[in-house]
């Protein structure tokens, strides 16, 4: 089971590496050594090339042992090696760390994780084998401080916040996680009738005077979209992958396991076909709002439209998250950040008591105000 995973230790002092997201390059958490990424990838080509041949030897091997029916000579020992893992056996792996040793539990779509007995990042080359390999990869930007930074600016502006929630140290969980990403390309026709109008304010005679002018519109003509994203993690919440949006394809490299020593990674569990759909809603709802803001009317409405979809080329790739998870009052909460840009996300509890303050303070004056105004409107009108 060791030869199915890679270890990527420094040339230097064989201390782990990491991928370090300030500089783009692998660096020694003990000597302090840096690599650029083209000179680690030359170093582990063949050792990943052979941890990829065993790991799909070894897929083989166990789906060919799974399609045979042993029974158990009378009298001996029947112990069957995955029965106490029921079902969910087969949604797991385990290997052996090169370094230590240990056997590693992953769960079966892990690509990068590290070692919690010796630290080192270990890579899964044979997860990326074939029609797993990603076509891109967009490497970190920003590191796991700015993301408890984030979160804590997240905290802002938060009156009804628990006190207790916002302490640095209620912080559970933070890791970084290559999120793998669908991202569809293509195009759309579309043919649009729209109703729409403009309003012209001026003053005449002391009076002040509103016209207001109806427009029937037509618009048609072809919208490009480029790499719309669609996750294909069934563990990642599709709302949260979609509010840290957008990020900056600009950056996306071609990939390689070179950028995930000391991140979390994972291979698709979603096909692409089950994500096609939201990325047809979205190109479609992104043409219409193209050619109702192409209109130049404030107030403009669809009332008829055809629209061809033309479906395009579809890249797979690999995008950086920090996900954080905390735990309060017995209910767990989520937060999610773009690890490029820093957008952040998240549901937070909220405080009934401080909630009751704050209407309390607002309620009251407000209260008394229009007590105060009907009180003087009776006196006037007596």
């Amino acid at each position: 089971m060791a030869d199915q995973v890679v270890n990527y230790q420094c040339p230097s002092c064989t201390g782990p590496l990491h991928f370090d997201s300030a500089t783009g390059k692998l660096a020694c958490d003990f000597c302090g050594s840096v690599f650029e990424v083209a000179e680690i990838e030359a170093l582990y080509a063949q050792k990943e090339e052979q941890a990829s041949t065993t790991f799909q030897k070894e897929e083989a091997k166990k789906e060919e042992q799974a399609a045979q029916v042993s029974d158990v000579p009378e009298g001996e020992w029947g112990y069957s090696g995955d029965a106490d893992w029921g079902a969910d056996g087969a949604g797991m792996k385990a290997y052996s760390c090169p370094s230590c040793a240990a056997e590693l539990i992953c769960d079966a779509t892990t690509a990068a994780t590290s070692c919690p007995y010796c630290g080192n990042p270990t890579i899964v080359p044979g997860q990326f084998a074939g029609t797993f390999k990603p076509d891109f990869v967009l490497p970190f930007k920003l590191k796991k401080e700015d993301a408890v930074r984030a979160l804590k600016k997240h905290y802002e502006g938060k009156p009804l916040l628990p006190k207790a929630f916002s302490e640095e140290n209620h912080v559970q969980e933070i890791k970084g996680v290559y999120v793998p990403f669908w991202l569809f390309n293509g195009e759309v026709d579309i043919d649009m009738d729209m109703d729409a109008s403009s309003d012209n304010s001026y003053e005449q005679f002391n009076e002040r005077i509103t016209e207001t002018k109806h427009y029937r519109l037509h618009r048609e003509g072809t919208v490009a979209f480029e790499r719309i994203p669609a996750d294909g993690s069934s563990k990642m919440p599709d709302d949260y992958m979609d509010s840290i949006e957008p990020f900056d394809y600009g950056d996306l490299k071609p990939f390689s396991v070179a950028y995930l020593p000391g991140f979390l990674a994972e291979k698709y569990d979603v096909p692409v076909e089950e994500c096609a759909a939201r990325a047809d809603e979205r190109a479609r709802n992104t043409a219409r709002q193209a050619v109702i803001n192409s209109a130049g009317f404030v107030n403009a409405t669809p009332v008829r439209e055809e629209m061809d979809l033309r479906r395009g080329k579809v890249d797979y790739a690999l995008l950086p998250v920090w996900m954080l998870s905390t735990r309060y009052e017995g209910k767990n909460y989520l937060f999610a950040m773009n690890g490029q840009t820093g957008k952040m996300v998240g549901d937070l509890p909220s405080d009934s008591k401080r909630w009751w303050e704050h209407f309390i303070k607002f309620a009251i004056p407000s209260t008394a105000v229009v007590s105060a105004i009907l009180f003087a409107l009776t006196k006037l009108l007596m």
